[in-house]
């Protein structure tokens, strides 16, 4: 089963993930390529120094057609499973029914909680703590059209801390 990548800045999940498949603590398992949105980005030297597959698709390489052209990649590179490592753009239409419940996400929180537009990364982490959680996490998803609304496969947590 071949997995492909999406990434907007630093790819952390999607280098563990690749890392866990290169020394063989992930089976079963290749390693497809990584779109990114952002031509600088700290993903692409990463990708390069390991030998992955990178492709630079965004709104400026391809203002009128950036969906198929994600869609064509992916579909180019045998890709069975996506998995977005902080992709910040909304799935395009054509992706989406393409790879129907094979787009995974990964998201920092216990959603519901601290999903939808605009919450990731540190603004998630932010609302935790303004909201005064005393657990966050991580949830994975089945992503469909709507942010974080999404069907849950697993979640884990951690406990907050204040101060």
């Amino acid at each position: 089963m071949k997995i492909s990548f999406l990434a907007s800045h630093g790819g952390s999940s999607a280098r563990h993930i690749i890392s866990a498949i290169q020394t063989g603590r992930l089976t079963g398992f290749e390693i497809g390529i990584l779109i990114t949105n952002n031509k600088t980005t700290a993903i692409n030297p990463w990708c390069l120094e390991n030998n992955i597959e990178l492709l630079h698709i965004s709104g400026e390489t391809h203002p009128d057609n950036e969906d198929t052209a994600i869609q064509q990649a992916l579909l180019v590179a045998d890709t069975d499973i996506v998995v977005l490592s902080g992709y910040m753009k909304k799935i395009g239409r054509e992706t989406l029914a393409t790879f129907n419940n094979k787009i995974l996400n990964i998201h920092p929180s216990l959603l519901p909680k601290h999903g939808g537009h605009k919450m990731y990364g540190d603004f998630v982490h932010a609302a935790v703590l303004a909201q005064g959680d005393s657990e966050s996490g991580a949830s994975v998803q089945v992503i469909n059209e709507v942010y974080d609304a999404c069907t849950g496969l697993v979640a884990t947590s951690c406990a907050c801390f204040s101060g």
